[in-house]
């Protein structure tokens, strides 16, 4: 099973990116982030076509996360469970094939830090901390995947040095995203791979992109299970030398789950 996660940073300005990679690749869950649109206004006819099954929760104009499968889905759940006031459309959940557990997260930025988006960023952490542990109960595949607007280390960052007080690399940032890992999930990349500055992201400014001034902030966190199934772990750089690109770019792994179902 071939497990996508992607910040397209608004599906429908991306469209012909989205299926142009689709086709290439033939992911059997692609985990969307930043679709950017409510969610009677996602284009799911096009998914549709290309034999994907729609799961989403949008929001106008701000964040918006999705879930496309070709297998069976099952047990879906909108929303991180923890803070019912919590309108943010940042998380999605649902059952593949009766396999294995997925959830496509769009973790808040969390800039200016100090400040109000950064405690919100830190708080819904606890939350995901909180989901994680229970979904490690199921006893069965979990894979969390998304934006997580978390460079773990200094190897997941081309400046160290300039972004040390970045929402993205704060220490108390870094410490909860450690939190997960202590629960008994891997950093997927990091279980197939040691290489430092292997990036899933590059700004639309300064010329980043050309320069690999970029950040591993694209992850899949997985249970114990998963990462048993682990088989391989890509970052796919193409999409983002493509002409109207998102400024994040795929990741990819493959899985060989056995026959368990949930």
């Amino acid at each position: 099973m071939k497990i996508a996660t992607w910040n397209v940073n608004s599906v429908r300005a991306r469209l012909d990116n989205i299926t142009a990679w689709l086709t290439e690749r033939v992911p059997d869950v692609v985990l969307l982030q930043e679709i950017k649109c409510q969610t009677e206004d996602f284009p799911e006819h096009v998914f549709t076509e290309l034999g994907y099954t729609s799961l989403v929760w949008g929001q106008k104009a701000y964040n918006g996360v999705a879930i496309l499968s070709r297998l069976p889905v099952s047990h879906v759940c909108s929303g991180l469970p923890g803070d019912d006031a919590d309108q943010q459309a940042r998380y999605i959940e649902a059952d593949i094939n009766g396999k294995v557990r997925v959830a496509s997260l769009y973790l808040p930025n969390g800039n200016p830090a100090p400040g109000d988006k950064y405690t919100y960023k830190l708080e819904w952490m606890d939350r995901l901390y909180k989901r994680a542990k229970t979904l490690l109960g199921i006893g069965f595949p979990v894979v969390l995947g998304g934006d997580y607007n978390i460079c773990p280390t200094d190897d997941d960052v081309y400046a160290p040095e300039k972004w040390a007080e970045d929402a993205l690399c704060r220490p108390e940032s870094r410490a909860r995203f450690r939190s997960l890992l202590h629960l008994g999930y891997r950093d997927a990349f990091r279980v197939m791979s040691r290489e430092p500055h292997r990036y899933t992201f590059w700004d639309y400014q300064a010329g980043a992109w050309p320069k690999d001034h970029g950040l591993r902030i694209d992850h899949f966190l997985l249970s114990p299970q998963a990462t048993d199934a682990l088989l391989s772990v890509e970052i796919d750089r193409a999409p983002r030398g493509c002409e109207k690109a998102s400024d994040h770019t795929p990741v990819m792994c493959a899985f060989g789950f056995g026959n368990h179902e949930l």
